[in-house]
């Protein structure tokens, strides 16, 4: 019973840094792009070479700090440093005047990712089989409320504060985040299982395989939300109108994390995944066609399902699919190699929306995501020998 307590404890406190995190990161999610674009000039293209480089950031620090994680057998420390190095990058955002400036707050916010790959094998080391994703699940939900109590501070505090000064103020709560998981949390010292410390794929099983190959090929068409805010926003609606619309994301992500956790408990993880896929073609359909306030609130209310469903059940599978010693190590590897395609996928975003059309990114997705969903529909799932 205590150890249950303990681990219930280990959960609430994980769940309220990344709740607080992302108060943070969403009070300046909107504001990102139109301030790149409209205030200091920048072309989509860059936008793209930014947001993508971010993402190939912080899937390079999620692989490293989860095979560092695994091998000293420690989790805690890359957690709260992950989310002190997000507070620093919003403070160098605060301070840039350039475009190129923002690169090093950039590389410091998205490199605060280190943390998700340790936090994520500690849940899966506490938690068992039966009860994971909804463990997951939960960590989702406490990030989409911050989020969306974010947003919402980000449309009442534009009017009274300038950009620069919005970025300052969203250094605040992933510091406080990083103080919580520094002073009570008591560090994990991970699997007692040995396995070696490796970036190889050959000891992965077939199916891991399938599921990363799947996994990269979706990615190529999930461009950062940068693209979806500012289709919104050229369509002729006001940065609040956007901001509201964009909650309706949050909201939807954030109510739906945890049933989409626990239906994946009850059934299995890869058909909630295949029903994510399902969403994020219906969600690029409706920004590719939409005009309207209707169309984009319905396309931004079938995202929030797509990442409801997503996000913590592909993180789920892959630990289910991994060796429980190098947990850490598969999740961080898995993220890498998802986050090194974004750099791409964001690039190419930019590239056709300025070269082509505003449009062809979303149909691009689409035609990627068919692809992804046929091939993981031969991954197989399989059950734990036996649950810590």
């Amino acid at each position: 019973m205590e150890t249950e307590n303990r681990n219930r404890r280990t959960i609430l406190v994980f769940a309220a840094a990344s709740f607080l995190n992302d108060i943070g990161h969403y009070l300046i999610t909107v504001i990102w792009p139109i301030f790149l674009t409209s205030v200091l000039g920048a072309s989509t293209t860059f936008l793209g070479l930014v947001d993508g480089l971010g993402d190939a950031l912080a899937s390079i620090s999620q692989a490293l700090s989860g095979m560092a994680s695994d091998r000293i057998k420690k989790r805690k420390v890359f957690i709260w440093a992950g989310y002190l190095a997000a507070s620093l990058g919003r403070v160098i955002y605060f301070m840039s005047q350039t475009t190129w400036q923002l690169i090093p707050g950039k590389i410091l916010d998205r490199g605060g990712k280190m943390r998700d790959a340790p936090r994520d094998a500690a849940v899966a080391d506490i938690k068992k089989h039966g009860s994971r994703a909804t463990a997951f699940g939960m960590l989702r939900a406490a990030d989409r409320v911050g989020a969306l109590l974010g947003l919402m501070t980000s449309a009442i505090l534009i009017g009274y504060f300038t950009y620069r000064q919005l970025f300052l103020l969203a250094a605040v709560p992933s510091l406080i985040g990083s103080l919580l998981i520094l002073f009570l949390i008591k560090d994990s010292h991970g699997a007692d299982e040995q396995h070696p410390f490796s970036l190889s794929l050959r000891s992965v099983n077939r199916d891991l395989k399938l599921l990363i190959l799947a996994s990269l090929i979706f990615t190529l068409g999930t461009f950062s939300d940068s693209f979806y805010i500012l289709v919104t926003k050229t369509s002729g609606f006001p940065v609040e109108t956007v901001t509201f619309l964009y909650a309706a994301f949050l909201v939807t992500a954030a109510a739906s994390a945890v049933p989409f956790g626990k239906l994946a408990d009850r059934r299995n993880r890869r058909s909630v995944i295949m029903i994510s896929y399902l969403f994020f073609i219906i969600t690029n359909l409706l920004f590719a066609a939409s005009h309207s306030l209707i169309g984009f609130l319905a396309a931004f209310f079938c995202y929030g399902l797509f990442y409801g469903a997503y996000r913590g059940n592909i993180k789920t599978l892959v630990a289910d699919l991994s060796p429980q010693g190098v947990r850490a190590s598969s999740l961080g590897t898995f993220g890498m190699l998802v986050g090194l395609v974004g750099l791409p996928a964001s690039l190419m975003a930019g590239f056709l929306w300025q070269a082509v059309d505003p449009r062809i990114p979303f149909v691009l997705s689409i035609f990627l995501s068919f692809i992804s969903l046929v091939l993981l529909s031969f991954v197989r799932e399989r059950a734990e020998k036996a649950d810590a």
